[in-house]
């Protein structure tokens, strides 16, 4: 009877124990999601992905983008971009999204796309000369501009970082050559997560490897004219900068290139004026070799 009591009693005890930590959890929940929103008001989803990946993984993104040039009037834009497993198995569908978003851009500006594998991927766009180039890479990088236009198709009111992006090149021509100057400003302060009072909650270095790289056939020299500007590292014809996020970074580098065009009239009037020597010394007058024989003039 004692016992029968007391199991009684241990069961309504159980009960009402397992309901008041229920409770509980569920208060606790609350109490942290509003404590979270009032110190961390991050409403996109993609900076609560940046930050959490930040927390748990390291080196999530390696992302090079670089311009080479074949000559002044060939060349192309070349981005690899390749996502660790975690990063990608952690939030998927918001990385994937990306890519697809690059792979549209890539299409619109005439270029072209590889997959790799499911997380890495090559985008190649061409540019005929210096102008073109501006355009399209400024195209391509400027977020602002991506984020309406995406934005107005999927009508969402979420916005990635603001990443401002200019690139600028100023060339002349020097008939066979062609001098060209390329200024790169890139403000990545945006990445650096802040939280409401300024406090910084994450170093995005620790997760993005950025880099941007200058191939050319002759080489280029780099100039340090500004505080910002980046020291890069030469690998052959090729000069790469280590971007850095969270902070504004400058490049500005001067390189020379064979004018295809230049080159191509310099070997016509070459060839022209070959042909009249070889024609005016090694061969006979065609006034003499073609006039008319004098013993068959008298003759008629």
């Amino acid at each position: 009877m004692n016992y029968s009591i007391f199991r009684k009693i241990l069961v309504r005890f159980t009960k009402a124990l397992s309901f008041v930590l229920i409770k509980m959890a569920l208060f606790i929940k609350l109490i942290s999601r509003n404590l979270i929103n009032r110190i961390f008001p991050i409403k996109n989803p993609i900076l609560w992905l940046v930050l959490l990946s930040s927390l748990l993984l390291t080196g999530c993104v390696e992302y090079d983008a670089g311009v080479t040039f074949n000559n002044s009037n060939n060349g192309e834009i070349v981005q690899h971009i390749k996502l660790g497993e975690r990063l990608t198995s952690f939030s998927g569908d918001y990385v994937y999204e990306w890519l697809h978003s690059i792979e549209r851009r890539a299409r619109q500006l005439e270029g072209k796309t590889q997959r790799i594998s499911q997380e890495e991927i090559i985008v190649k766009i061409p540019f005929s000369n210096g102008q073109e180039l501006q355009e399209k890479f400024n195209d391509f990088f400027n977020s602002r501009t991506n984020q309406k236009s995406e934005a107005l198709q999927k009508g969402s009111e979420s916005e990635l970082p603001k990443i401002e992006s200019n690139l600028l090149i100023n060339q002349n021509n020097f008939v066979l050559l062609v001098r060209n100057r390329l200024i790169y400003d890139l403000d990545l302060r945006s990445l650096s997560l802040i939280a409401s009072r300024g406090n910084v909650l994450s170093d995005t270095g620790s997760i993005l490897d950025l880099e941007f790289s200058l191939k050319t056939p002759w080489g280029a020299r780099n100039i340090q004219r500004t505080e910002t500007a980046i020291q890069p590292e030469k690998k052959g014809q090729q000069l790469v900068w280590q971007l850095k996020p969270g902070e504004l970074n400058h490049i500005e580098v001067v390189f020379w290139l064979p004018s295809p065009l230049g080159i191509g009239g310099l070997l016509i009037i070459l060839f022209v004026s070959g042909g009249i020597y070889l024609r005016y010394n090694f061969m006979p007058d065609p006034r003499v070799q073609f006039a008319p024989d004098p013993k068959v003039a008298a003759t008629d």
